[in-house]
């Protein structure tokens, strides 16, 4: 198994298993964040194509998604496997992908809405819990809980009955809008995120934790932005929001603004896979739309985003990107950061490298768009919010793995691999952890 993404960063997933003449892929995701890292993007991998007889894609975030239509340019053209639900997303991220680097000046073109077009005719669509072959290899897909046809990957040799599993990202569960992680049941090898390996996210009280910052931005007039990941994150905002109206715990009058090309067509799409929600949810969808509330006002032009700062009073703007990386989001930062009466809410990670993190970590005067901004704005944090399991759910889904040998963290910065790690040592004393890096190899023994 080779890593060649994920390992020792947080992005670019990128996984490739191979077993004499026959291998494996599992997700060809983005590097975002530090210069050093997003320039890998453009590096083809070091590996062997000739190899290589399908991809498995865990779920559509850029960061495991977004160099896909690469591999058309590489020479591969065999089948890439995922769920129905992922195809869908990941539709969505890769032309949304494509039609940024066109747009933007001055950032490489990695590929084109025709590579899109092209990689998208080698998806091959699988069901959770259901083996399929990849040469050598036979597969199985768990529902991961993450965001909407996230899975978790089993890889079985078929000749020697030596199994990894791939956690790809794992959910938050329980969480509001989706079914609940699902466990993998035998491994030798589990690949394995650690976000938030060093932390713990605590008791979800994310509402009652923005009925304080709506509130308070009620009373004041003020603005609340929060900057959001269109897949997920922002359906459950408006989750969220269509409660609050409903509970009388938000002013039926105050606006809440997505603004967000991506998270509008995602939450469509969210609409269409109802079998995949929470009981909750799936009892609410048959009478009520739970993503539409009184007050909701949909940007899908750059027109009416502009408009949205000539909007007096209270409001809220969700927008992407999630990490204040580019998008809308910047625009409202460079409006609304140097008001005092604005609360921006980070309600995901913020990867090294960007502004959200800049920001988060405590920065006062930041650049955007080649101008100094000072952030008088307050800086506000949800963490129990994230999309991501943290360090005891990470250990939960490791300890149900009958036969686990071995441990490799990836998805995390250095300090939380090493306290994950250090919990596994003493929680799982019979288990190896290793942390690797970028190309490392490792020989999966009988």
């Amino acid at each position: 198994m080779k890593f060649m993404g994920a390992a020792a960063t947080v992005t670019g997933s990128n996984f490739f298993l191979s077993s004499e003449k026959t291998g494996l892929m599992v997700d060809f995701g983005m590097f975002q964040g530090k210069p050093e890292e997003v320039e890998l993007n453009s590096v083809k991998p070091d590996m062997d194509f000739t190899k290589l007889s399908g991809v498995i894609l865990t779920h559509a975030h850029l960061d495991h998604c977004g160099r896909l239509p690469l591999l058309a340019r590489y020479g591969f053209k065999g089948p890439i496997f995922m769920t129905e639900a992922t195809k869908a997303l990941a539709e969505l991220v890769l032309y949304d992908c494509a039609k940024i680097a066109k747009e933007a000046e001055g950032r490489s073109i990695l590929y084109t809405d025709e590579d899109v077009e092209v990689i998208l005719k080698q998806v091959s669509l699988v069901e959770y819990d259901k083996r399929f072959d990849i040469g050598g290899f036979t597969v199985t897909l768990v529902d991961a809980g993450h965001i909407l046809g996230s899975a978790s990957v089993v890889v079985e040799e078929r000749a020697t009955g030596k199994s990894v599993a791939f956690s790809g990202d794992l959910g938050n569960t329980p969480e509001p809008l989706l079914s609940p992680t699902h466990f993998v049941n035998k491994a030798k090898v589990a690949v394995v995120e650690s976000t938030y390996g060093d932390e713990i996210h605590g008791p979800r009280e994310e509402i009652e934790d923005l009925v304080k910052i709506i509130q308070k931005a009620e009373r004041e007039k003020g603005t609340v932005l929060i900057p959001s990941f269109s897949i997920e994150r922002a359906q459950e905002l408006l989750y969220i929001f269509d409660q609050l109206k409903k509970d009388g715990r938000m002013a039926y009058e105050t606006p809440v603004f997505l603004d967000s090309p991506m998270a509008i067509k995602a939450t469509t799409i969210f609409k269409d896979f109802p079998v995949l929600y929470s009981q909750k949810l799936k009892d609410q969808v048959k009478t009520d739309d739970p993503f539409d509330f009184p007050g909701l006002m949909i940007c899908d032009s750059m027109e009416k985003s502009k408009q949205i700062k000539n909007y007096e009073g209270t409001k809220v703007i969700v927008a992407g990107s999630g990490m204040m990386s580019g998008g809308r989001v910047v625009h409202h930062a460079l409006n609304y950061l140097e008001d005092p009466k604005t609360q921006l809410v980070f309600v995901g990670y913020q990867a090294e490298g960007t502004l959200g993190r800049e920001i988060l970590d405590g920065k006062k005067r930041v650049n955007i768009w080649r101008s100094q901004v000072e952030v008088k704005a307050e800086i506000l944090e949800i963490k129990t919010m994230s999309a991501h399991a943290d360090q005891e759910q990470v250990l939960n889904w490791l300890k149900k793995i009958e036969g686990l040998e071995e441990v490799a963290l990836i998805h995390g910065e250095d300090l939380a691999r090493l306290v994950l790690s250090e919990k596994i040592h003493q929680e799982l004393p019979d288990v190896k952890v290793i942390l690797p890096i970028i190309n490392q190899e490792i020989k999966i023994d009988s």
